[in-house]
């Protein structure tokens, strides 16, 4: 793993709300924390209603983590583009996150309950 990031497990609930609905609720959640970068939350797959994704043809490229592919979220008030993504085949020094969703906090809220 690149020496500037760190994954570990956080204690605690942790939930994920977009436009007025539940998208997910975790105790398994993990925190990666990227040099200067807010550290950001990653739910597993299997406590996120995937009802809610759509997939997108949105793709980016970290040389550290390897390339995610994004989600947009289909709400009752409308679609949150590209407000998700995963990295499907993550670096091998950041494993921990394959199957695993982060969230964009500009676009939902993610908090500890």
């Amino acid at each position: 793993m690149a020496d500037h990031i760190n994954i570990r497990p956080v204690t605690g609930t942790w939930v994920v709300r977009a436009g007025g609905a539940v998208l997910g609720e975790s105790q398994n959640a993990l925190e990666l924390t990227e040099g200067d970068y807010p550290a950001v939350i990653y739910f597993p797959r299997s406590d996120i209603a995937m009802a809610f994704l759509e997939p997108s043809e949105t793709t980016s490229s970290c040389p550290h983590k390897g390339t995610a592919s994004y989600f947009s979220i289909i709400a009752k008030s409308g679609p949150i583009a590209d407000a998700v993504w995963s990295y499907a085949a993550p670096a091998a020094g950041v494993a921990a996150i394959k199957d695993h969703l982060a969230f964009y906090s500009n676009k939902v809220t993610v908090e500890e309950v």
